[in-house]
């Protein structure tokens, strides 16, 4: 995998680059950056992942921000020690070479391309809750609700993967931060002001949706694959820490309001996605809805670029128009293929999560930072810390990993 495409990862996810490079980035601004690459769709199945695990798997949450806040601060000590390191993959590459670079940059691509399937699954699903009798024909085939939106969708967020220049893209996608408030807020509404109410018991602990509850945790900690760069962009790197604490902090109470908001009204009966259960004909559901779909599409191109930029580096003709809407246009596909074959929202988010929300999130900065750091190697507080976040991270991974994968067996068997 080309660098460069990694390094465009990073630098697209953060919506003022050119302002980064002439003076640097403020504290407040670096805080709203931070908070957007933690503001995403994993907001939509907190609720039914505190579902799955009970009330006290509230505790876990709040250890897994604890944790992936403390791996944060891992990868900028991993930056103060070598002056070249600028992104993540620097990272991989000063701790183990080559291999390092590329074992980073594939599972940070995996990740990206996950994402867009997610997206695709979610604008099929919100969009067939607003319109459940809607079916297409086209030349004489039928095909269903759900799987039409999710190729409608393909086919107009197709052509902004052609821009090669995704700066206004970049500059909208910002608006996740304010999506996820205006989310909040209209579940809130539902509850309190359209009869829902807040009256559901839940359950304290549940064994069996643990491992779901907890890989669904972790996928909305992952922002690690942006730190780098975040921090690389201030004006003072010093205020680094600060900011990931006020960025975890903050996405912390959105993520628990929102799954305590949801769990109260909807208990067990709660969906992959909050938006699915709330009652359609109500002007506060529409809002929540349509919130929820405009901020995929605009993120949808920004997603998959480094994906399509790191493909088009292997071909000899890569600077040809034809070859890279070629490439641009079966990446859109493949993912379209994907999220028809696996249309499970949840469980396609718990495996993202478990596999590559957790690597990307805890194993590998802490895998790099005592490499780099042979001061850590010895016995001490921070490195029982460290031995903590492996296993705890590699207990996620493995378990977590295998009952996602379970599920989506399961479901595509019985569907």
């Amino acid at each position: 995998m080309e660098a460069l495409s990694v390094d465009t990862v990073e630098s697209q996810n953060n919506i003022s680059a050119a302002e980064e490079k002439c003076q640097g980035t403020s504290f407040p601004r670096t805080c709203f950056n931070g908070l957007n690459a933690l503001s995403g769709v994993g907001i939509l199945s907190i609720p039914y992942a505190l579902s799955q695990g009970g009330w006290l798997s509230l505790i876990i949450l709040f250890v897994i921000a604890l944790l992936c806040f403390y791996t944060g601060l891992l990868l900028r000590r991993c930056m103060d020690s070598n002056p070249i390191i600028k992104t993540y993959p620097d990272i991989g590459e000063v701790a183990f070479g080559s291999t390092g670079r590329a074992l980073i940059s594939t599972f940070m691509y995996l990740e990206l391309y996950f994402v867009a399937v997610e997206f695709l699954i979610l604008e099929g699903d919100n969009l067939h809750k607003l319109f459940p009798d809607v079916n297409f024909h086209i030349a004489g085939i039928s095909i269903p609700g759900k799987q039409g939106f999710v190729l409608l969708t393909a086919l107009l967020v197709l052509p902004t993967t052609w821009l090669r220049s995704l700066g206004l893209l970049a500059y909208i996608s910002a608006g996740g931060v304010l999506a996820s408030i205006v989310l909040v807020f209209s579940v809130f509404w539902v509850g309190a002001f359209d009869g829902v109410g807040f009256d559901e018991k839940g359950s304290l602990w549940n064994w069996n949706g643990l491992a779901t509850a907890i890989s669904l945790y972790t996928f909305c900690y992952c922002g690690h694959a942006v730190f780098p760069t975040l921090c690389n962009s201030m004006k003072n790197r010093a205020q680094f820490p600060k900011v990931l604490l006020v960025c975890f902090v903050l996405s912390t109470i959105s993520y628990g309001s929102m799954a305590v908001l949801g769990y109260l009204m909807y208990d067990g009966n709660l969906m992959s996605q909050v938006t699915l259960n709330l009652p359609t004909k109500k002007i506060s559901t529409k809002v929540a809805i349509y919130t929820t779909l405009i901020n995929p599409i605009t993120k949808y191109a920004i997603i998959v670029s480094p994906i399509n930029t790191a493909i088009e580096a292997t071909f000899p003709l890569q600077k040809s128009r034809s070859i890279s809407l070629i490439i641009r246009t079966v990446v859109v596909c493949s993912t379209v293929l994907v999220a028809l074959a696996i249309p499970f929202f949840g469980y396609v988010m718990a495996f993202t999560g478990a596999f590559l929300g957790t690597s990307v999130s805890m194993l590998f900065p802490s895998i790099f930072y005592l490499k780099i750091n042979k001061a850590a190697r010895k016995f001490g507080v921070e490195l029982v810390i460290i031995i903590l976040i492996l296993v705890v991270g590699a207990s996620v991974a493995v378990v977590g990993t295998y009952t996602s994968l379970c599920d989506i067996a399961r479901h595509a068997h019985s569907n």
